[in-house]
């Protein structure tokens, strides 16, 4: 599966969203839920648990990263 990186300032007021993925294949980056800052530990409990919009430039979480939760959950952007 290839990504793309992008800068938040390429994104700008596109809408990150969480989507849950069976399998990570490199160069994927992962993170451990316990292992992100309390921040973005906020930032990704609103992602997985809400409706509420929020925008590349309101979140530290990078798209195309893997976070490790109860199960693996992809930031992506739309």
């Amino acid at each position: 599966m290839a990504t793309s990186e992008q800068s938040h300032t390429d994104l700008g007021s596109r809408q990150i969203t969480v989507r849950r993925v069976e399998s990570v294949a490199p160069p994927a980056t992962v993170r451990h839920i316990d292992q992100l800052e309390a921040a973005a530990l906020d930032e990704f409990l609103v992602l997985l648990g809400s409706d509420r919009p929020v925008t590349a430039a309101e979140t530290s979480l990078s798209v195309g990263d893997v976070i490790a939760f109860t199960d693996y959950y992809r930031i992506s952007c739309s």
